[in-house]
């Protein structure tokens, strides 16, 4: 009975991974995959022999929390609960090792030794590292990169020193407190912290998606020590979407990812922003003044960023676009995939708003057409709309795709300051002689837009 569970789960698992692959099956798949681990944990709880009391009180203590804790966080903070989610995966992972060889001793053999040993270490820079970009993203720490002399040396000897402590481990395994265990747990937690603090707030998206990666991976791992199929099973799905993802966010970025983990990007960024200075004169705008630019306009393009996320403007900019559209406009929201701070986030932020999926339009589907757009709108985005990126060799930007607003006709950028954006890069589209600034809270803004077309 529970390896027929165990199958169920399965493919729930892989069928809610498929649809999550669409933004109008994404939420069926999530529902779809929640089913399954609910499966999978009753199915494996029952077979330990835990009677329906104990599991019925996990679900309501656990459950409770994460209801409580999804229903209270702000799309602004949905970063950083992702980020806790996969350190909570990697320390779970790490726990469940480490009791397999309390529990299991001597009696292990190589074939359990060295996923056991995976899971730890995996689990344990997973949980570190994840601690740290939580501090990042919620701005605990300093976004900026944190760079010292040798630091690479220091990073190699951490990774030398983990894998003497498993060779270590799998010669000499007896003993619930093993030594070189022990070791490599410290190894792996300091590892953790030093594989994410020199990488600066404009690869947070990258962060994240590499840490889920490890989250799924500590978690298979953690499949094989005990002999769970089905957590073998979504932790190499977690893991090898991880890793796509990661992919795919450097392929936006035009990095590798060694580039991303060892770069300290946004270091020079800032360095080189602040030697440039501010180049040029912004050239402000009102909303009233803005009205008659955007009732002319036959094609308008949305470019949101993590500043909409902040001023909670998504569903004031979706009536925004109603009112475009209902005065004959063509309306777009372009969507660049490391917009935000987490993968997805403006995506999830407009689906929040009811803005529909055939709206969201990727840079190389707008791009193309920029020149012909009478106005483009930028609503708290800076990094991923700055044509440094396209010109400027000397930029850490240089040469990462970006969505060319100042080749629009017109470009409305929405910010409350001149401020460099998350990667501390100054942005000339601010002075381009196209751009307009409409300076302010983003949903204020958008909102006083909103209210000249219904006055008119």
């Amino acid at each position: 009975m529970q390896a027929l569970a165990y199958i169920v789960a399965s493919i729930l698992f892989i069928v809610g991974l498929k649809q999550l692959g669409a933004a109008a099956t994404a939420r069926r798949g999530n529902l779809l995959s929640a089913l399954g681990m609910l499966v999978a944990v009753i199915a494996t709880l029952s077979g330990q022999g835990f009677s329906w009391t104990w599991i019925l009180l996990g679900f309501a203590i656990g459950g409770g929390i994460g209801a409580v804790a999804a229903r209270r966080v702000q799309m602004t903070g949905m970063p950083e609960m992702v980020a806790l989610f996969n350190g909570s995966g990697g320390i779970a992972s790490l726990l469940v090792g480490w009791a397999s060889q309390v529990t299991g001793g001597g009696s292990l053999g190589v074939a359990e030794l060295v996923p056991l040993y995976l899971a730890v270490i995996i689990g344990g820079l997973t949980f570190t590292g994840s601690l740290v970009a939580y501090g990042k993203l919620s701005g605990r720490i300093g976004s900026k990169p944190v760079l010292f002399g040798g630091q690479q040396i220091v990073n190699v000897g951490l990774l030398l020193g983990m894998a003497g402590a498993g060779l270590g481990f799998v010669g000499q395994s007896g003993g619930a407190w093993n030594p070189w265990l022990l070791a490599a747990i410290g190894l792996s937690l300091v590892f953790g912290v030093m594989a994410v603090i020199p990488i600066g707030g404009a690869d947070m998206p990258v962060v994240i998606a590499l840490l889920n990666a490890y989250s799924g991976l500590a978690a298979c791992a953690a499949g094989f020590i005990i002999g769970n199929t089905v957590l073998i099973v979504s932790g190499a799905l977690v893991g090898a979407s991880g890793l796509i993802l990661t992919g795919i966010m450097c392929r936006a970025m035009n990095r590798s990812l060694s580039n991303v983990l060892f770069s300290g990007f946004g270091s020079a960024g800032a360095a080189a922003g602040a030697a440039a200075g501010a180049q040029g004169e912004a050239r402000p705008i009102s909303a009233a003044d803005a009205y008659p630019i955007l009732e002319a306009a036959s094609q308008v393009v949305f470019v949101p960023g993590y500043g909409m996320a902040v001023a909670q403007a998504q569903h004031a900019v979706k009536e925004l676009g109603a009112l475009l559209e209902a005065n004959g406009c063509e309306v777009q929201f372009a969507v660049h995939p490391v917009a935000g701070r987490m993968p997805g986030h403006m995506n999830v932020l407009l689906a929040e708003a009811d803005v529909a999926y055939e709206q969201l339009v990727e840079p190389d589907d707008v791009n193309p057409n920029m020149a012909a757009v009478d106005v483009a709108i930028v609503i708290g985005a800076n990094d991923v709309v700055n044509p440094d990126a396209r010109s400027n060799t000397s930029s850490p930007l240089y040469g990462m795709p970006i969505i060319d607003v100042d080749l629009a006709r017109t470009c409305i950028v929405l910010k409350r300051s001149l401020n460099p954006g998350y990667a501390g890069v100054e942005n000339p589209l601010f002075f381009c002689a196209n751009t307009r600034m409409l300076l302010g809270d983003a949903k204020s803004s958008v909102q006083a837009l909103v209210n000249e077309f219904k006055d008119a």
